[in-house]
This record gives C-alpha cells, sequence and structure tokens, in this order.
C-alpha cells in the first residue's frame, strides 16, 4: 500500500514539473534556429520589464525582438556557452519555486506573473545578499541590453547606424588565390574597381538625439 501511495506522489510530482516546464507555452509565433518557445516567452516577458514603453526610449522591449537577437548569439556560440546561457533562461523562468514573487500566484514562472511581480523579481535579485544572484542577473541583462541597443531604431536614436563595408582590392589579393582555390582561381586585374567608395548606412539613423539643457547650435 505504501508502495502505492509514493508511486502516486511520484507521479503526481512528474505531472506538475512537466506541466510548469512545458505546458501553457504558446504554440504560435517565429520559429527559432536555437531557442524553444518557452524560452522565447521567458525573454518577451524580461524585455518587457527591462524596456516597458516610454517616451525616453525608441521602442519598447516588445518591439525589439530579443529573442531573435538571443537566438542569433546562440547560434555562434561554443556548444558549452550556448548551453549555459539556455540554462540561465530556465533558471530564471522558474526560480520563483525558491524566491517567490510578492503577491498572489508568486510562485508561477516567471513569464506567467503579472508584470509588477515580474519587475519585482528582477529588483530582488539585483539587491539580493547572494553574489552569484546578482552576478546571474548581470549577465542576464548584458545578453538582453546588447540585444535592444544594436536594434536599428534604437541606434538611429542615438544617431548611428550599422554600415555595410566594402572591402577594397590590394596589391596582394592578386597574388594568391581564395583560400582553399588553386592558382587558376587567381583574382583578375581587369575586373577590379577602380576605388571603392562607402556604401549607404544599412539603415539611415533618425535625427540625432537632442541632449536636455544643452543648447543645439544650427549651421
Amino acid at each position: 500500500m505504501a508502495d502505492i501511495i509514493w508511486a502516486g506522489i511520484f507521479i503526481a510530482l512528474l505531472g506538475m514539473a512537466l506541466g510548469r516546464g512545458w505546458a501553457g507555452y504558446s504554440r504560435t509565433g517565429p520559429s527559432y534556429a536555437v531557442l524553444a518557445r518557452r524560452e522565447a516567452a521567458f525573454l518577451e516577458a524580461a524585455a518587457e520589464v527591462l524596456f516597458p514603453p516610454s517616451e525616453g526610449l525608441p521602442l519598447s522591449g516588445a518591439e525589439a525582438d530579443l529573442p531573435g537577437y538571443a537566438d542569433r548569439y546562440l547560434v555562434v556560440l561554443p556548444v558549452r556557452q550556448r548551453n549555459l546561457l539556455r540554462a540561465l533562461f530556465v533558471l530564471f523562468e522558474h526560480a520563483t519555486l525558491v524566491w517567490p514573487a510578492a503577491g498572489r500566484g508568486g510562485f508561477r514562472r516567471f513569464s506567467s506573473l503579472s508584470e509588477g511581480q515580474r519587475l519585482d523579481v528582477l529588483r530582488a535579485w539585483e539587491s539580493s545578499g547572494l553574489y552569484l544572484r546578482r552576478m546571474v542577473l548581470t549577465a542576464l541583462k548584458a545578453v538582453l541590453i546588447l540585444g535592444y541597443v544594436g536594434h536599428p531604431r534604437s541606434l538611429g536614436a542615438l544617431g548611428l547606424a550599422p554600415w555595410k563595408l566594402e572591402s577594397p582590392r590590394v596589391e596582394a589579393d592578386y597574388l594568391y588565390p581564395p583560400i582553399g582555390e588553386g592558382r587558376d582561381r587567381l583574382p583578375d586585374r581587369a575586373s577590379a574597381p577602380a576605388s571603392s567608395p562607402l556604401s549607404p548606412p544599412l539603415s539611415p539613423p533618425l535625427s540625432p538625439p537632442l541632449i536636455p539643457g544643452v543648447d543645439q547650435e544650427t549651421s
């Protein structure tokens, strides 16, 4: 009889764990090369709290597509670092089991909390007496901030924009073939452009931001 009871408890706990970890996430939305939908849901929830709609920001975290940035970032990472970063997302999503949010339903996963509860959770990590918790939060914020600032609209608001650079031909380029190719693939000097003008920005920048309290001179 005791074995049956323990088996029932184990099955119930396993069902709760599976439900918390996989069930309830949206099945719609963009597909990612690395990220699972549950990881994207966490990143979307964190982005909404860190970069809420505001007149002082060029775009909100929801508009910046930070899951898309994180996915592209994970693709180029070595496997070990990629797995560590994905583990960080899972840790934040379910750490409320250990450090619940204030208010009703505080034990729910991070992406299921209200916006105010999510903000309280991040503040608790930031002010935690545990050094490790503060450093883990710093790592998460670094990824999200890089993705936010790197968005074309953010760069435009800063008066910056990504440029496409055309690499000019130099004399040495005509002496050696491309890596892995034979001498029959030497570049043709006749096809070389006379000059390599700078290409226009990939995304035109917006007007440079005005600095409050500083008079802007006009030319």
